[in-house]
């Protein structure tokens, strides 16, 4: 079994007509850093795979103060209009080439997240505040997957 955890990136600035050029908020920052720590308590996830919009990256920047990752890559895959049945194929085929690998990070967007949770364990589509994290158990000899909970900065 293998872990997953499905990140929406921090607290951004609002809405410009370049998307992929937002940038966290001090509070942003600080709900990627709690979740980093929160992450590297419960899981510590040695693989990531990131967005390569900013507010993406500086989220993944704050959580790795807290985690080392042996595994680091950003993918147009999982941006904010990405389809989740890519991304999860993308995301399968890595888990079978680095089967040393057991905990999966991916630092994204609504609305994909949600999609991506549900992708993997049909019927659950949560909701994600800011640096909200899901986290997701995942067979990767029968590719069955089983959505365990959703977890936010401000509870954990």
């Amino acid at each position: 079994m293998k872990t997953i955890l499905i990140m929406r990136h921090g607290e951004a600035t609002p809405m410009q007509a370049n998307d992929a050029a937002r940038e966290l908020t001090e509070n942003g920052v600080f709900e990627a850093e709690k979740m980093g720590r929160w992450m590297k308590e419960t899981f510590a996830p040695t693989a990531m795979l990131v967005s390569p919009y900013i507010r993406a990256q500086q989220t993944s920047i704050a959580v790795c103060k807290n985690n080392k990752f042996k595994f680091n890559e950003t993918t147009r895959d999982i941006v904010p209009d990405g389809n989740p049945q890519v991304a999860i194929d993308y995301l399968a085929s890595l888990i079978n080439e680095y089967p040393q690998y057991d905990t999966w990070l991916l630092v994204t967007h609504m609305p994909l997240v949600s999609y991506l949770v549900d992708q993997l364990s049909p019927g659950n589509m949560p909701i994600f505040c800011t640096a909200s994290v899901a986290v997701v158990q995942y067979n990767e000899h029968t590719q069955l997957s089983d959505y365990i909970s959703i977890n936010a900065p401000a509870n954990v």
